[in-house]
């Protein structure tokens, strides 16, 4: 029997694997991250692995390996310090409206941010993943950090005592908590609803920091002659902080 002569392909003749392609390794580093931060997104951290991340991308697991030699760990810290960016990019203050419509605004942003990272959004928050570590918490605390900075900025304060640095913590913690409530609850209550009741209670949680604290009154009073004086909440708010005879 004659041995066949059909040419046997060398090993650089043969085919990539379906989707590959060859790109710069920045860019390459950039496209891993971002697929993982979909699918991070998407399920819970634990329920991802370095092989659908590579699925994903069109790559091989050594390909991830060689661009995160910490593996799945140091791919998810990547992903989540982009999504922290991200956030932490939609707090900036719009420069028209009053003082409760940029904040309106940036609520706005950030509840885009919550619907487009639901699963990954809720793991991150709720702590517990088998993939959290003291380098991922901290990540975290610096969204919270640049949440209060930014807040504060929109409040015209440099240096914040400890009541005011109080509200504005505490606030942040309210809406991280009706942010899980809202997802866990299956988005039942419309968005625009929740953030005006979060505009509400922030000027709630302001008046009632202002009865025992200077600094505090001061702020609110500076952003109440920027409100609309036929607001009926703005005027509710005056008749609390009017000193009575």
């Amino acid at each position: 029997m004659e041995a066949s002569s059909a040419p046997v392909p060398s090993p650089q003749a043969r085919p990539r694997r379906a989707g590959y392609r060859r790109l710069p390794v920045e860019q390459r580093r950039e496209q891993l991250i971002a697929v993982a931060l979909e699918l991070f997104a998407s399920r819970p951290p634990e329920e991802v692995g370095l092989d659908d991340v590579a699925a994903a991308a069109g790559a091989s697991r050594p390909l991830v390996y060689r661009y995160f030699a910490g593996g799945k760990q140091q791919l998810y810290e990547a992903a989540l310090r982009t999504a922290a960016d991200e956030l932490s990019s939609r707090f900036t203050v719009p420069l028209t409206g009053t003082p409760t419509d940029q904040l309106a605004a940036v609520l706005d942003r950030y509840f885009a941010f919550v619907a487009e990272h639901d699963a990954g959004y809720s793991a991150l928050l709720r702590g517990g993943s088998v993939v959290e570590t003291a380098r991922t918490s901290a990540i975290v605390d610096d969204v919270r950090r640049a949440a209060l900075q930014r807040t504060l900025r929109h409040l015209g304060v440099r240096e914040a005592g400890p009541r005011l640095t109080l509200l504005v913590r505490s606030w942040i913690a309210v809406i991280e908590g009706a942010s899980l409530t809202w997802l866990d609850e299956g988005r039942t209550v419309p968005v625009e609803e929740l953030r005006d009741w979060l505009v509400d209670q922030f000027v709630a949680m302001a008046a009632a920091t202002a009865l025992g604290d200077p600094q505090t009154a001061e702020v609110l009073a500076g952003l109440l002659v920027l409100e609309r004086p036929d607001d009926s909440r703005v005027r509710r708010l005056r008749e609390l902080l009017t000193p009575r005879p």
